[in-house]
């Protein structure tokens, strides 16, 4: 839902003073914490698309522990800081 602010310049009324009535009416309508709010939104995946993701990534885990198991890939240690 898209909201418009218009400002339109008086006669005898300086620049900065229409840009202060300008946010002045951005902060009234409340646009700025809908756009924070919206800012990292993400779509939610559909149950096939996670459940396709989950099976690859087991699929691949699985042929890691192989191929791991088989001496093919070094074991790596655990890292710390």
């Amino acid at each position: 839902m898209a909201i418009n602010v218009q400002v339109e310049k008086n006669n005898n009324e300086s620049s900065a003073n229409v840009i202060r009535r300008f946010t002045k009416r951005v902060q009234g309508a409340g646009i700025v914490p809908k756009v924070r709010a919206g800012r990292y939104y993400t779509r939610i995946k559909s149950g096939n698309v996670q459940r396709m993701a989950k099976l690859k990534k087991l699929g691949k885990k699985e042929t890691y522990e192989k191929l791991l198991k088989l001496g093919k890939i070094p074991e790596q240690r655990g890292f710390r800081r």
